[in-house]
């Protein structure tokens, strides 16, 4: 079996050599691992360091310019080859150690669709009250308007089996990818399974890009998948 991990990169410099050591390092048995990075036209050192990087089943695809995390999740999953996906954000918030725990329910039979959920861990810190609160509505608004039971709808560790999503026609461009592929799964009737992941927030100053524009958009595109498709 073949987990491929798609990180989109925009402007990680510091942290995007230390995630990629971290996620090699991890231990998920014998599924192999296709790494696929998509530079979304980083404008510090990233560029450079992607251009030299080299190893085997690693993919490293570029953007003429800067699109949005949405749209660089889209072009890695046209190179996809694995059975299972998985989305990794390029700076050090989320631990490729709990990897194993994100796929048991997937080998196991027991589900199609997992997601990492911050909450359920109570050892996790938050970034900010506006984050964390801005998460809870976008949450509780999920399971109200798609009938789901899940904790962390914006939660960046989200894992399916690729014929999931070769079945949604994805149209996001920049953070409403979450948003937007959950809507699309919960309109299917697939169960979304969560467990307990570790979280290390950084704050703005540290490199967080998401604004108060991102969860409007979060909002609306909620709400829009509601009534169309």
């Amino acid at each position: 079996m073949r987990l491929s991990i798609i990180i989109p990169v925009y402007n990680e410099e510091k942290s995007i050599m230390q995630i990629l050591t971290k996620i090699k390092k991890s231990d998920i048995g014998n599924i192999e691992k296709e790494i696929i990075l998509i530079d979304d036209f980083s404008s510090d050192g990233t560029r450079d360091l992607l251009k030299n990087l080299k190893g085997e089943n690693i993919k490293v695809l570029f953007h003429d310019k800067n699109y949005g995390k949405g749209k660089a999740i889209r072009t890695g999953l046209k190179v996809a080859t694995g059975e299972f996906i998985l989305i990794q954000d390029a700076d050090l918030e989320y631990d490729p150690n709990d990897y194993s725990k994100l796929l048991k329910p997937l080998t196991n039979g027991m589900a199609d669709v997992v997601y990492g959920s911050r909450i359920l861990n109570k050892k996790n810190k938050i970034s900010s009250i506006y984050f964390f609160l801005g998460g809870r509505l976008l949450t509780f608004l999920t399971n109200i308007i798609y009938f789901t039971n899940i904790t962390d709808e914006p939660t960046c560790y989200k894992v399916f089996r690729k014929n999931v999503l070769d079945n949604i026609v994805l149209k996001c461009e920049r953070f409403e990818f979450c948003p937007e592929v959950t809507a699309k799964i919960a309109k299917k009737g697939i169960t979304i399974f969560e467990v307990p992941i570790s979280y290390h927030p950084r704050n703005k100053k540290e490199g967080k890009k998401i604004k108060l524009f991102d969860g409007i958009v979060a909002i609306w595109t909620l709400l829009k998948y509601r009534f169309i498709d």
